[in-house]
């Protein structure tokens, strides 16, 4: 009852971008899933549609943050890769800077992990903080060859 109640204490904008990122977050969970990734990538791609502007809105962004992070917890496996995919889609058609970032590090026993974020003009406003992602190599940017 208490989310019930606290998604009627939202503004129309609020609910408007949770119901937003509820939608891509669930969908790109279900393409990471269902698709090739480069297939899931080139369709996130043209759903982006708009060119970001240089300067991005810390309002925008901080909201934009918050639903992506207050809906992922609802869908199973939403990972860090579904967030980031998700956010970076909305981001675009607010026309607000954001990169996809992935990195790669391995664990003490040699397992390979992988870690993806958002940044926003060098801030970090998905998947962690500057610490969190240190210890990861950051991969080549793939988007232009996607």
């Amino acid at each position: 009852m208490k989310k019930q109640r606290k998604y009627h204490l939202c503004n129309r904008a609020d609910r408007r971008i949770l119901f937003q990122s509820l939608f891509l977050v669930v969908g790109v969970r279900l393409g990471l899933w269902l698709l090739p990734f480069r297939l899931l990538y080139r369709i996130l791609l043209k759903l982006e549609s708009a060119p970001f502007s240089q300067s991005a809105d810390p309002a925008i962004i901080d909201q934009i943050s918050w639903a992506v992070r207050t809906v992922s917890r609802f869908v199973p496996r939403a990972t860090c890769l579904t967030q980031a995919m998700a956010a970076k889609v909305i981001f675009c058609r607010k026309k607000q800077p954001a990169v996809l970032r992935i990195g790669v590090t391995k664990d003490s026993r040699g397992a390979l992990l992988a870690h993806a974020w958002i940044e926003t003009n060098g801030k970090i406003v998905i998947g962690g903080t500057e610490s969190t992602v240190d210890r990861y190599t950051e991969l080549p940017s793939f988007e232009e060859k996607v």
